[in-house]
């Protein structure tokens, strides 16, 4: 039985970050870009924390590395004030336009 190492995360972080990138890119609804954006954040915070638990301890770091734990963290909190100012934002353009559709919205033409 094979137990599970740093390269299971960091491929199951690869494709959890490429579904993200290809609905930011492909997708026209506001909405679902910024939940393709919080995908990718999310990725990015499973290879911090696996390079963290399967990585080297720095020298003179305690037994435990919690470097990718805290940057884990802080890339949660960056992204959640990042979806509310995002979500504020959807909300005025779609009371002033009457749709989230990112083809529709050309907010420097009245």
């Amino acid at each position: 039985m094979e137990t599970i190492g740093l390269s299971h995360y960091l491929i199951l972080s690869a494709i959890i970050f490429t579904v993200g990138v290809y609905g930011a890119l492909a997708k026209r609804n506001a909405v679902v870009i910024l939940m393709s954006i919080e995908l990718m954040f999310n990725a990015v915070n499973i290879a911090f924390v696996a390079v963290s638990r399967y990585g080297p301890i720095p020298p003179g770091a305690p037994g435990v590395d919690l470097t990718g734990q805290i940057f884990a963290l802080f890339i949660i909190t960056v992204g959640a004030a990042e979806a509310a100012v995002a979500l504020a934002i959807i909300l005025a353009i779609y009371r002033l336009r009457r749709t989230i559709s990112i083809d529709d919205l050309n907010l420097m033409k009245w």
